[in-house]
């Protein structure tokens, strides 16, 4: 009876009560210099979250063959700055987890703004032990029409598949160097292909993924500003009659790497 008693009178430790978690904020920036500064701050702000939880955590930007002051940026609002020479988002997030020092990571971009709740979700879904990774819904800091069209159908498929945004994705650093990383061979699409290669990991792990819904990652709206509905319209046609081939093409994938900001 008093053995029982005791059994029932002691919680169940959690993760994060046997072990000290250290958070890596990884962010790719190429000629940021606009809106990096905002976004680090907020990133900042955001991080509070895991001061009651006694978690470090570390900024790292990589700076990805920028012409502009976008290392300069980083370095001064505190962020550790390594470089990646070959213009490629998936090699830019590759390079900063290569240097992040965290057990975990979060992979956010240089024109979004995580908020504290958010960050708060992101220790919950770590402390809880079901999770190997997850993401976030998006918002748009304006909401032009194709916004408003795209962004729900987005979510709702988001949050079917458990695809992650490539603008927040957390997951585990040991799971990601399990897997190789984002690929290599991708210049688009490499968060949905290394979403696929989580979800195959996690099952075999037993453990899932989320999308975190609660409190939506808010994120820049210039591509819709930037470049025409006709332009976006042609590369999702060009995606889905040659998917392999436009993907893995970087002339394919202007709407990234053409320097328009």
């Amino acid at each position: 009876m008093v053995e029982g008693e005791k059994r029932r009178s002691t919680p169940a430790l959690r993760p994060s009560t046997i072990l000290p978690v250290k958070i890596s904020i990884v962010v790719p920036a190429f000629n940021e210099e606009r809106l990096l500064g905002d976004s680090l701050a907020e990133m900042k702000t955001a991080a509070k979250a895991f001061m009651p939880l006694g978690w470090e955590w570390e900024l790292v930007v990589c700076d990805n063959n920028s012409t502009d002051r976008t290392a300069e940026i980083a370095r001064a609002a505190g962020a550790r700055v390594v470089f990646e020479p070959v213009n490629q988002i998936a090699r830019a997030r590759n390079a900063g987890a290569t240097a992040a020092t965290g057990e975990w990571l979060i992979f956010i971009d240089a024109d979004s703004h995580p908020s504290e709740a958010l960050f708060a979700d992101v220790a919950e879904a770590i402390r809880s032990g079901k999770y190997l990774a997850g993401g976030a819904t998006v918002r748009m800091d304006r909401e032009p029409l194709a916004a408003k069209i795209m962004i729900p159908i987005w979510t709702l498929i988001s949050r079917t598949l458990k695809w992650c945004a490539g603008s927040f994705i957390f997951c585990e650093a040991s799971a990601f160097r399990e897997i190789g990383g984002f690929s290599n061979e991708l210049y688009m699409a490499e968060e949905l292909d290394l979403s696929r290669r989580l979800k195959r990991l996690a099952k075999k792990n037993r453990k899932r993924i989320v999308i975190l819904a609660r409190h939506p990652l808010i994120t820049s709206a210039r591509k819709l500003k930037l470049y025409s509905m006709r332009e976006h319209l042609w590369l999702l046609f060009r995606v889905l009659v040659t998917p392999r081939r436009t993907m893995t093409r970087r002339e394919n994938a202007h709407l990234w790497y053409d320097g328009r900001r």
